[in-house]
């Protein structure tokens, strides 16, 4: 048997339970992981609440979390790229929040023995979608990126990976993240009224393109600050495809195991951080799902069963 993260209705973090469930079995070329760490993201509370019903539909009682990193205790059938006793980290089938979770292997990769697991927990998601985002927006060496909500979950990734790749980064945040940020190497300008010539103090021609990881309404601004839609992608604001710029839901994608190795390889090499806000136990997923929703989240929150 094992524990897991469940509920049987939508609704807010008082409908989830910890409950013993039956381990489930690795199929064909399919692994079983152990699991050490479930990275905790703002999609997950958006799911247990049903914003995201037709999207994600689910099957009564459900769980939750994708972000894992664990120890393989079984392989299935066809299984070659890894074996019991590995330890690897990436993107779950089943859901996370529990001791006990199943993975395609191309989904996986090897966890470093320096990484630790909270941190190898809650790269994929957000890691493995600021790595995807900015293949898409062609973001090179010498060119200036803003990145909205540079402070949250996808916003730090894409700030460090941006700035690994010689990318003069503007990134919009609260005060409380500005430190942070400069020690990324990103310039943190405040988010509100001004906002564009703040941006323009920065960088007077404007910028080459732009990460919109909040929603919030800076669409229109972005696109004059980059001079036209073309190169301005939203992760949030679903609501402007009308306006010409980029859409992105699709995560990490077929990048992931990419994203990841150069993720992991920055990691080691010292260039890019990771800061983890705080760990919990799966008892106490709803207290970690309630943060997230706060938004006031400064580092990854993680379940470690």
């Amino acid at each position: 048997m094992s524990l897991a993260v469940q509920f049987s209705e939508y609704g807010t973090t008082d409908v989830l339970h910890v409950v013993d469930v039956a381990a489930p079995t690795a199929g064909p070329g399919q692994v079983r992981l152990a699991v050490r760490a479930a990275g905790v993201n703002p999609v997950d509370w958006k799911i247990m609440q049903g914003f995201m019903r037709e999207q994600v539909p689910l099957t009564f009682p459900a769980g939750l979390g994708t972000d894992v990193a664990g120890v393989v205790d079984q392989v299935g059938h066809g299984v070659t790229a890894f074996g019991i006793g590995d330890e690897v980290l990436g993107l779950s089938l089943t859901p996370a929040y529990a001791q006990s979770a199943l993975a395609d292997p191309a989904s996986l990769v090897a966890k470093p023995a320096k990484v630790p697991w909270e941190v190898a927990g809650s790269l994929a998601g957000a890691g493995g979608t600021a790595w995807n985002v900015l293949e898409e927006l062609g973001v090179t060496k010498g060119e200036t990126l803003l990145i909205h909500a540079a402070g949250g979950g996808v916003g730090t990734f894409a700030v460090q990976l941006a700035v690994a790749r010689g990318v003069r980064v503007i990134g919009t945040a609260s005060e409380e993240h500005h430190e942070l940020l400069r020690s990324f190497g990103a310039i943190p300008v405040t988010y509100g009224a001004g906002l564009a010539d703040r941006v323009r103090a920065i960088a007077p021609g404007g910028v080459d393109a732009v990460l919109d990881a909040s929603g919030r309404g800076e669409i229109p601004l972005s696109i004059e600050l980059a001079g036209g839609p073309e190169r301005v992608l939203t992760l949030a604001a679903f609501d402007v495809a009308d306006t010409g710029i980029r859409i992105h839901v699709d995560g990490p994608g077929a990048n992931l195991v990419p994203a990841l190795d150069a993720i992991l390889g920055l990691i080691e090499e010292g260039r890019l951080q990771v800061p983890i806000s705080r760990t919990y136990p799966l008892a106490e997923a709803p207290l970690a799902l309630d943060t997230s929703q706060s938004g006031h989240v400064s580092g990854k929150l993680v379940l470690v069963p």
